[in-house]
């Protein structure tokens, strides 16, 4: 029997007209915008489907914005008469909460309410301590640790082979930029991000998340569910929470995550929600892994027709 997982994107993902499309198909998917309009303390749906793309990519605003598409992205998917079940969720640092919702650990309505906090942390964190992030493609584990080293800036995402994501201080980045061009680095991408995330320069943010989720209904999830910040399983609600506080200042193992999955006999996984940037990395770490994306109304085209469902 193929295992199956759903997998879900993080900051960065966000483009204007995200999941607008399902909106305007799907009842299930309106009812989670509807849901998110009357909880969040911004118009979620001109951001996402008007913009501007520059408001839309504040951290306060991307962060619940992002959730809300990918789960009413799901729920197209589920109401579009595609029958998956999935074995294993995770989701790229943000899009963990959405792998939450989606393995009916946290209620949707828990989750863009955290998740909204949670944004609002991280921006003040951020305003603390201006910075950002980068991708160095070319680089391997160890030029890249004395990169930081000397630069002042931390290993946030090991997200696939030759793809590490370094996260700091402007100044420090700056740096980093040159010193990674003179060790060789293919390429130094920033990323679409407002702050210098998963470092310890996020740790107010953590602490103060990590006083949310004590309050926070979190139940055991309905299937696997992998983490960031240890590339493996839990599913008991307490451990889920520290998980989910510390991934804020901790360094995530997305390549790992996904091989745990791959390792377990998962061989095909859907990303639901905006942007394909999951499916490169994927492709990247196991290019044998079959990838759905689950984006738009074409995609669940493509998808029935492959599936012949």
């Amino acid at each position: 029997m193929v295992k199956k997982a759903f997998i879900f994107p993080g900051q960065g993902a966000q483009c204007v007209g995200m999941s607008k499309d399902f909106y305007n198909s799907f009842a299930e998917s309106k009812e989670i915008f509807d849901d998110a309009q009357s909880i969040v303390d911004f118009d979620i749906l001109k951001l996402c489907f008007d913009g501007p793309l520059e408001e839309l990519s504040l951290t306060n605003i991307s962060q619940p914005a992002i959730l809300t598409a990918s789960i009413a992205a799901l729920q197209a998917l589920r109401a579009s008469g595609i029958n998956v079940t999935p074995d294993y969720v995770a989701g790229l640092s943000l899009g963990e909460y959405s792998g939450l919702v989606a393995a009916k650990s946290i209620s949707f309505q828990t989750a863009v309410a955290l998740v909204a906090k949670r944004g609002k942390f991280m921006q003040q964190a951020s305003e603390l301590n201006p910075g950002s992030m980068l991708s160095l493609l070319g680089l391997d584990i160890d030029k890249v640790s004395e990169i930081t080293k000397e630069t002042g800036t931390f290993i946030a995402n090991l997200n696939c082979p030759g793809q590490i994501v370094i996260s700091g201080k402007n100044d420090n980045l700056k740096a980093a930029e040159v010193l990674a061009k003179e060790k060789g680095a293919k390429r130094v991408l920033p990323l679409n991000v407002s702050g210098p995330f998963h470092t310890e320069l996020m740790q107010e943010a953590s602490q103060k998340l990590e006083n949310e989720l004590v309050k926070t209904k979190v139940k055991e999830p309905a299937c696997n569910v992998v983490f960031n910040v240890t590339g493996d399983i839990e599913g008991a609600p307490d451990m889920i929470k520290v998980n989910l506080s510390k991934q804020v200042s901790q360094t995530t193992y997305w390549q790992k995550s996904v091989e745990y999955m791959a390792n377990n006999g998962v061989s095909v996984f859907f990303e639901i929600g905006p942007g394909q940037v999951l499916k490169g990395l994927l492709k990247r770490i196991n290019p044998d892994l079959k990838v759905y994306n689950i984006g738009s109304l074409e995609d669940i085209e493509n998808v029935k027709k492959d599936l012949g469902a």
